[in-house]
């Protein structure tokens, strides 16, 4: 066990802490009076941890974001959910990989143009009593019915959307997952729907049409109220004062009303007489109507009520039903908030892992087997960090901007004057923070934007955590903190009688004793407040525990130069400073990382005029060594710009020469795909030139066989003649010759 003992303002603050490596570790600020040992001394620890981290979400101002993106919800109750999501920061490191999934498929969603997740215009308040009566077998209003149908309408509409995406391409329910799931889950009651639209019109009056009883009942109404209108203009009519009398419904009776308070001479009963108002008068030939006409509205309430009760059975029968789809429909509305805020913004989709805590490097939302090279290399390059976020706004800050930028805006359109809206964006910031760091010390002026970095990184944290873009550039990359603490600002208390000193110290305290090795420390000017070389020893023995065992990242801001040495004794130290500009003597809210800070009040105070005899002597009490090392910290500076310079030419040289490649690759490609191209067009012609010589070959073998069989028949017809004709020759000639020999026989 360490321990560190410091006397200051007659107290002494004793630090224990455990070995490294042990995650429920104490530390424990005692504040001791130096003049009494008593056991009854006030403690600065508070047990509540739910206060830590209440007290650090409220310095941080997330309450303030989170009303930002909840103005992003389309009804009262996805604002509601939406706040309280936010503000619970209670997912583990799977839910908030599922969080951004669903972020990136609304936005995805919203991108395609033919989905629409805009609530606005369903009453979800209405849907939530509607339910509420359903599930105590109360009545429907109408207006209530309406709504229903209206949310179940609109999430059919959505479910057909969603199947025609995915009839055009079969791949759009995995790339809109999880929303895909949720949308398809849900099953819709289209008989209750059709049901409404038949009974109830689309302003919420229930149709003449709903039911022949209820039609019947208000056209007696209407007959009544006409003869009523008559038989009472008539008896104006027969009236010596009838300008001053008018037909007028007093409690939903018909009577006659006249201008001054005089009692009229109609003979009826006196309904009303006021000063100033008139009075009125319900005549007797008008009472059995006017009693007539009450009992046809009750029919019609009757009538109206059977309906509606009717429509409140219906709605039973698939209340659980109705129930998912009112709750996928909230849900739906607080993802659709996150998506718009986060596309408002010009948020990027953070690839956040989870802290190795046993020195097993875990796997991140990015990580992907089937990575291109380009992105491959670019994954690899951000998983050189611990924390990388490029160009990281401050999300109240930008919100601040846009705002201001709406209302100039609107005033010149109010005023019909012209001119251009423009302002000064916030100044984004750099962080870098490698592996291997576990504080990191940033030095500065004041008004120099040190506790708006310290803002930024635990709004993204938070941000990226709870499933929103963070406001950085595509390659932002975040681990996965269980809990962000801060202490930030003047945390004096007076109702527990602590001066600023000590309530940052409850804090810190606090922090200490809750932080695991997968949180983020937030410390604005460590060591304030107190005499400076004992505020000094007591941030550098605080932010020593924090590398130790406190935190996997803890980020101080302060003032004490010695501070800064702490890098160079441990390696788990790293040095940032906000950068100054000395020729026009104001912050330009850019960090310089691994450059301490300097100090400029001496330079600042000569710049501004300041006599000679004063700045010489200041120079001097100061001390030349502190003169030098501000000259060593000055030349870094420059050398870190001239880095960073040269370091943003070669990133240029390096987009340019991959773009140059790629454009190489690209038209290497189209030559071998002209090449393979041409190939099969020659293939295709000599195939098809094979095919018309075959077909030649083939049709002349043809023809010249049918030729040679004729000629072949032809020569052996002739044969045959000749043979026949040869034989019938032969035949002849032995005939004569037989003849001429017989011819000496008979004469001898």
């Amino acid at each position: 066990m360490q321990t560190l003992s410091i006397s200051y303002c007659n107290c002494a603050l004793v630090l224990r802490r455990n070995p490294i490596g042990k995650r429920n570790h104490v530390v424990n600020f005692s504040l001791l009076s130096s003049s009494s040992s008593s056991s009854s001394a006030p403690t600065l620890i508070c047990g509540a941890k739910s206060k830590t981290q209440t007290d650090s979400l409220r310095v941080l101002e997330w309450d303030k974001l989170c009303d930002v993106v909840a103005s992003f919800a389309r009804t009262s109750l996805g604002r509601e959910a939406t706040k309280k999501k936010l503000w619970s920061l209670d997912q583990n490191f799977d839910e908030s990989l599922k969080l951004l999934e669903e972020t990136e498929a609304a936005i995805k969603m919203l991108e395609h143009a033919s989905f629409c997740l805009d609530l606005s215009s369903i009453h979800i308040s209405l849907v939530e009593t509607g339910i509420i009566h359903a599930r105590r077998r109360l009545s429907l209003r109408a207006d209530q019915a309406l709504e229903v149908a209206s949310l179940l309408r609109f999430f059919d509409r959505l479910q057909i959307d969603l199947k025609a995406a995915i009839k055009q391409d079969a791949d759009s329910y995995k790339r809109f997952m999880p929303l895909s799931e949720m949308i398809m889950l849900p099953v819709i009651n289209r008989s209750f729907v059709k049901l409404v639209e038949q009974v109830i019109d689309p302003n919420g009056t229930i149709k003449d049409s709903a039911s022949s009883s209820l039609r019947l009942s208000r056209e007696r109404v209407r007959e009544l109220e006409r003869k009523l209108e008559q038989l009472l203009d008539a008896i104006i009519r027969r009236q010596k004062d009838a300008e001053s009398m008018t037909v007028a419904k007093i409690d939903g009776r018909w009577c006659i009303q006249t201008s001054s308070n005089q009692l009229t001479s109609v003979n009826g009963l006196l309904l009303c007489s006021g000063s100033g108002g008139g009075t009125a008068a319900e005549p007797i030939a008008a009472v059995p109507m006017n009693d007539e006409l009450q009992n046809a509205r009750e029919a019609v309430a009757k009538a109206e009520a059977e309906i509606l009760s009717m429509l409140t059975e219906k709605m039973q029968v698939d209340l659980y039903q109705i129930e998912d789809v009112m709750k996928y429909s909230i849900k739906l509305d607080v993802v659709n908030a996150r998506a718009t805020y986060s596309r408002a913004y010009g948020g990027a989709h953070p690839d956040i892992y989870l802290p190795p805590e046993d020195g097993v490097e875990s796997l991140s939302a990015g990580d992907s087997s089937l990575e291109t090279n380009s992105s491959s290399e670019e994954s690899l390059r951000r998983k050189e960090w611990l924390l990388y976020l490029p160009k990281c706004y401050h999300p109240l800050l930008l919100h601040q901007h846009k705002k201001s930028i709406r209302k100039t805006r609107e005033t010149l359109k109010y005023n019909k004057t012209a001119g251009t809206v423009s302002g000064p964006l916030p100044v984004p910031a750099d962080f870098q923070i490698s592996k291997g760091t576990r504080v990191l010390v940033i030095t500065g002026p004041n008004t120099g934007g040190k506790t708006i970095c310290l803002k930024s990184v635990g709004l993204a944290a938070m941000m990226a955590k709870s499933g929103l873009y963070v406001l950085a550039s595509e390659s932002a990359r975040v681990p996965w903190f269980d809990n962000i603490y801060a202490d930030i600002g003047d945390e004096q208390s007076l109702l527990q009688s602590l001066s600023t000193f000590s309530g940052h110290l409850k804090q810190i305290s606090e922090i200490l004793s809750h932080s695991t090795c997968r949180s983020l420390v937030l410390l604005d000017e460590v060591g304030a407040g107190t005499n400076p070389l004992e505020g000094a020893a007591l941030g550098m023995a605080i932010l020593e525990s924090f590398a130790e065992s406190g935190s996997l990242l803890t980020m101080a801001t302060t003032h004490h130069g010695e501070l800064k040495t702490l890098k160079y004794s441990n390696s788990a130290f790293e040095n940032a400073c906000m950068e100054f500009d000395d020729v026009n003597l104001k912050p330009t809210f850019k960090i310089l990382w691994g450059v301490p800070g300097r100090s400029n009040a001496i330079n600042i105070a000569e710049r501004l005029g300041l006599p000679c005899e004063i700045i010489d002597s200041s120079r001097e009490l100061y001390g030349s060594a502190s003169a030098e090392i501000n000259g060593v910290i000055l030349d870094m500076e420059q050398y870190k710009q001239e880095y960073q310079r040269l370091l943003n030419e070669s990133r240029r040289y390096i987009r340019l020469s991959r773009e140059l490649h790629e454009n190489l690759l690209r038209a290497q490609r189209n030559i071998n795909d002209h090449a393979t191209r041409e190939r099969l067009k020659i293939r295709q012609e000599l195939t098809q030139a094979g095919s018309m010589t075959r077909s030649t070959l083939r049709r002349t073998l043809q023809q010249f066989r049918a030729s040679a069989a004729q000629s072949s028949r032809s020569k052996i017809a002739t044969q045959l003649q000749t043979k026949v004709n040869t034989t019938n020759n032969g035949d002849n000639g032995t005939h004569s010759s037989s003849v001429v020999v017989s011819r000496p026989t008979s004469g001898t």
